[in-house]
C-alpha cells in the first residue's frame, strides 16, 4: 500500500509549507492532482490521510482529489489518445506502442485552502 508512503510525503510537504507562514494556518482543504497512471487509489489515500492527521494541526483538513486522465501521444501518427491497458497502451490509430505520456503521472498539491 504505497498510499501510506504518499501520505507521509504529503504531510512533509504540508509541514514545509506551514513553516513558511509566521502564524500557523488553519487548513480547511488540501486539493491534490492524482494521475491515473500513478496507481494511487484515491479512497485509500483519503483513509491514510485521515488516520495520519488525527489529533494534529491538520485534523480539520479535508482531502480533495482530482483525477488526471492518462493521455499518451503517438510518435508515429502524432495523435494524442487515452491508452487502453487491454490493448497494451498502443495507439488506437496505428498500433504503435505508447512512448510519450502527456498526462496521468501527476501527484501534486494543486492548492491549499486555509484561514
Amino acid at each position: 500500500m504505497h498510499e501510506v508512503d504518499m501520505t507521509r510525503c504529503l504531510l512533509q510537504a504540508l509541514e514545509d509549507w506551514r513553516d513558511q507562514h509566521p502564524v500557523q494556518p488553519c487548513v480547511e482543504q488540501v486539493h491534490l492532482l492524482v494521475g491515473e497512471f500513478t496507481c494511487v487509489e484515491p479512497s485509500q489515500l483519503r483513509l491514510s490521510f485521515a488516520a495520519a492527521v488525527k489529533d494534529t494541526w491538520l485534523a480539520a483538513a479535508q482531502l480533495s482529489i482530482t483525477s488526471v486522465p492518462l493521455v499518451g501521444k503517438c510518435l508515429v501518427c502524432g495523435n494524442s489518445y487515452r491508452p487502453d491497458p487491454a490493448c497494451g497502451y498502443a495507439s488506437p490509430c496505428c498500433g504503435h506502442p505508447m512512448e510519450t505520456i502527456l498526462s496521468g503521472r501527476e501527484l501534486k498539491i494543486q492548492r491549499i485552502d486555509y484561514s
